[in-house]
């Protein structure tokens, strides 16, 4: 009686799998601030081409690419779009980075619960509404509810750019890597039964 033997990874299936990991890996890296979102695309592209070749891995590495530019694109749009709309100022932005900062470190003291993800939300929003308050141009009229109201509206549109910036980076995210398997497939399948 003889035992099948399993099939032994060359290190071209090997390196397939560490390019598809770490492309699998954009995936939550796009809804969370800190980690590399669609940027670990292109890297799991450069493993594919450092596995089987400029030739044979181009593709991947120019949807990688692609994909890669098109998230910028959207989180430039999300971030100045719905406050460029209200005209807001540029501490809006600088508040907005400064409460990410505080909120993804859990610094914020309103907030017990929730964690690094409720402060990537909550602190852009108090960032963007106090760099609002504070720097709102004298044409606005005096301090009051008209400028606190409008300094909360500029807090909430950064909020909302981020998240639709998050979202489409999400969809990007996922298809660069259903297009990875659909790229590579028809080659790592042919070698798998081969």
């Amino acid at each position: 009686m003889t035992v099948p033997s399993l099939p032994i990874i060359d290190r071209i299936d090997l390196l397939w799998w560490v390019a598809l990991l770490t492309q699998a890996l954009a995936i939550p890296g796009t809804v969370l601030p800190v980690a590399p979102g669609l940027t670990l695309l292109p890297i799991g592209a450069l493993v594919w081409c450092w596995a089987v070749g400029w030739a044979a891995g181009w593709p991947v590495l120019l949807l990688a690419v692609v994909l890669l530019v098109l998230g910028w694109g959207a989180e430039a749009l999300g971030l100045l779009l719905g406050p460029a709309r209200l005209q807001a100022t540029r501490w809006s932005y600088v508040g907005a980075g400064l409460g990410l900062v505080v909120g993804l470190l859990g610094l914020l003291p309103a907030l017990p619960v929730g964690g690094p993800l409720l402060g990537a939300l909550v602190g852009p929003l108090l960032g963007a509404s106090l760099g609002e308050l504070l720097t709102a141009p004298p044409s606005l009229g005096p301090p009051g509810l008209g400028r606190l109201r409008r300094s909360l509206l500029v807090g909430l549109a950064v909020v909302a750019g981020m998240l639709v910036s998050r979202v489409a980076q999400l969809l990007l995210a996922l298809v660069g890597v259903v297009g990875f398997v659909l790229l590579t497939a028809g080659p790592f399948a042919t070698r798998l039964s081969g």
